[in-house]
């Protein structure tokens, strides 16, 4: 998967905001990224701390350029379009960077939360044309015996808490797009705790309608719901608990009904099942802005800047 994107990136230059230019995980990242002419690495700091934190961590940045907040020469031209835009709350200087074309595409989080690397891509670059929410998936993969990958696809688990059956419907075919992106031809299933109508109660009523919502938005997309994740994932339980279902037994994009149940099963599958997790990937957003772990290491900031990039 990853040499695709790799392949992809080389043939389309793609410039990619580092928000945390000193961290040593980010400059090895960002050496590796340049030394391998795979994308243009802009590291966001001081330049004398960012090239004393690469020189004593021994990374190669010579060739990569450094942003000054504090002596960037459009900071006028950036504020007076972040007032316009925010009416001067708050100086997100990476993501302005992305708004103003100036880079393409962001990766933050090393060292700030979810949150401050989530919000100002909600309150500058904004949703794109046809998005009402912003929604996030994790990219699950883990390697066969016969040397292939097994990828799925896993959302929401990062971003909407309680999210409304419109905004499961969004997620749903945003995911799905997400997967196409990484070569998975996407069958979804929308994931509950009832299996066609086994159950009744307004969480099972949630994510029908919510089916329905996403059925009529992408008629050709092959989604099916309310589904159980072993009628979703086995083909033995599907024939016995929805025979017929176009998903049923087949998936591989699996919509949860919120972000508790989300993120609860992507950390299993990641810990119990053995698969690599790649996210939050967010989804919806006007340009590809992603978030890291604050835990993460160069090697997953290496991975997330490919991602980041391939999305653009």
């Amino acid at each position: 998967m990853f040499e695709n994107l790799v392949e992809k990136l080389k043939k389309n230059p793609t410039t990619l905001v580092f928000t945390e230019g000193p961290d040593p995980r980010i400059l090895e990242a960002a050496a590796r990224l340049k030394r391998e002419h795979i994308l243009e690495p802009l590291l966001v700091g001081n330049p004398d701390e960012v090239k004393a934190a690469a020189e004593k961590g021994g990374f190669d940045i010579t060739d990569i350029r450094i942003v000054d907040p504090a002596n960037y020469r459009r900071m006028d031209e950036l504020v007076d379009k972040m007032v316009e835009l925010r009416k001067g709350k708050g100086n997100y200087f990476g993501t302005m960077l992305v708004k103003m074309g100036v880079a393409d595409c962001l990766l933050g989080g090393a060292t700030y939360s979810t949150a401050d690397t989530v919000r100002p891509a909600l309150q500058l670059v904004k949703t794109k044309p046809g998005s009402k929410s912003v929604s996030s998936c994790f990219l699950l993969v883990r390697e066969r015996p016969d040397g292939s990958e097994e990828k799925y696809i896993m959302g929401d688990c990062a971003i909407n808490i309680e999210p409304s059956a419109e905004e499961l419907a969004e997620t749903a075919i945003e995911c799905a797009r997400s997967a196409r992106i990484f070569g998975i031809d996407p069958k979804v299933a929308m994931l509950s705790f009832s299996t066609k109508g086994s159950a009744k109660g307004e969480k099972v009523d949630k994510v029908t309608t919510a089916l329905a919502l996403a059925k009529e938005a992408a008629p050709d997309l092959a989604i099916d719901g309310e589904l159980q994740f072993d009628a979703a994932f086995s083909p033995v339980v599907a024939q016995t608990k929805c025979k017929g279902s176009p998903v049923a037994g087949q998936a591989n994009v699996f919509v949860f009904p919120e972000i508790q149940s989300g993120n609860i099963g992507y950390k299993i599958a990641q810990r119990l099942g053995g698969f690599a997790a790649y996210g939050p990937i967010l989804q919806g957003l006007n340009a590809p802005i992603n978030d890291l772990s604050r835990g993460c290491d160069a090697e997953e900031v290496y991975n997330m800047a490919l991602i980041t990039a391939g999305l653009k």
